[in-house]
This record gives C-alpha cells, sequence and structure tokens, in this order.
C-alpha cells in the first residue's frame, strides 16, 4: 500500500514537472500581446477621432444639401433665367457626390472600429489567460519548490524526454547527479529507483 501511494505522489510530480514547462514556454508572450493591447488602443482612439470628424463633416454636407435643395425651390417658383438653374443643379450634383464619398469613407471606418474592437476584446482575452497560466506558473514552482524541500530531488526540466536531475544533501553539502533512460525502464521501475534515493 505504501509503495503505491508513493508511486501516485512521484506521478504527480512528474506531471507538475511537465506542466510547468508548458508554462514557462508560454511566458515569452506576454510581452508581445502587450504591447498589441496598447498598439490596438492608439488605432483605435485615431480611428474615433477620424470616425468623429467624417461625421460632422457629412452634418456640415446634409445642411449645405438641404440649403441647395431649398435655393432649387425657389428659383423653380421665381422666374429664373435657365443658366442660373442649371448652375443651383450643378452644384446640388456636387454636394451629392460629396455626401455618397463621404458615406463611403464613414462605412470603411466604421468597419475599422469594429475590427479593432474584435481585436481588443482577443487581446483582452489573452492577455487573462496569460494572467491565469503566470498564477498557475507561480503554484507550479512553489508546488517543485516544496517538493525539492522535501525531496532533495531537484529534476531536470528542459530535456522532458528523459527522466534525470540531482539529489541535493544539504548536511553534507553533496550534490549527486542522476539520469534514467526512459527506453530501457518501465516508469514503475524509475518511480521505484527514485523512491529509493529519496529514503536513502
Amino acid at each position: 500500500m505504501g509503495d503505491l501511494s508513493k508511486n501516485i505522489d512521484s506521478e504527480k510530480s512528474i506531471s507538475y514537472c511537465d506542466d510547468m514547462i508548458r508554462v514557462l514556454k508560454d511566458k515569452r508572450e506576454i510581452d508581445v500581446l502587450m504591447q498589441s493591447f496598447d498598439n490596438v488602443k492608439i488605432l483605435q482612439s485615431s480611428s474615433l477621432a477620424d470616425f468623429n470628424e467624417v461625421q460632422n463633416m457629412l452634418q456640415d454636407y446634409e445642411g449645405k444639401i438641404a440649403a441647395c435643395k431649398q435655393k432649387t425651390e425657389a428659383a423653380k417658383s421665381e422666374v429664373v433665367s435657365d443658366e442660373e438653374l442649371d448652375l443651383l443643379n450643378k452644384e446640388l450634383e456636387e454636394e451629392r457626390d460629396r455626401e455618397c464619398l463621404l458615406l463611403e469613407e464613414l462605412r470603411v471606418i466604421t468597419k475599422e472600429i469594429d475590427e479593432l474592437e474584435r481585436e481588443r476584446i482577443t487581446i483582452q482575452e489573452k492577455t487573462q489567460i496569460l494572467r491565469e497560466s503566470k498564477q498557475d506558473e507561480r503554484r507550479a514552482e512553489r508546488t517543485l519548490s516544496m517538493f525539492a524541500s522535501v525531496t532533495n530531488i531537484i529534476p531536470d526540466l528542459y530535456d522532458p524526454s528523459k527522466v534525470s536531475g540531482h539529489i541535493v544533501d544539504r548536511d553534507k553539502k553533496l550534490v549527486k547527479q542522476f539520469e534514467f533512460d526512459q527506453e530501457q525502464m518501465i516508469p514503475f521501475d524509475t518511480c521505484d529507483s527514485i523512491w529509493k534515493m529519496i529514503g536513502s
């Protein structure tokens, strides 16, 4: 019964070490994500300013179009020359063309703002995942430190293909290296050997 619980504890220890390796590999992405998040904020602020400016210009042109329409209606009700009427119609067409261009520009800016908002949400989600990963990393480090303190074994986490590490004897101030070939030993024998090292 005692060997079984030691075997389970050893498997948990190895599993914690593997999880910690994966967390440490993802740590480098935090700076890139935070920089991307700042860039999205800047782009979003700039796009909102452009959006407001275009909206104001659109309102101005709508006011001018309304004024042109009034002038056209007034000109139609009065006796005016064909030349003046053609001029007013031409002015009205130009204002309508400008309005179409502004509406198209407004649609493009709105689309950009929507895209930036989606990017911002994605970055926030990734940032949250990275925060949780950092918390998991700190927990894994504390767990690994506790295992090392209890067992006097410091595993080698740099090569997951083999089971290796160092045995530290604080009283004798000795450090011994160990390594097990996973191809020549079954997991049970590896765990049994580790428990024997802990008990010795």
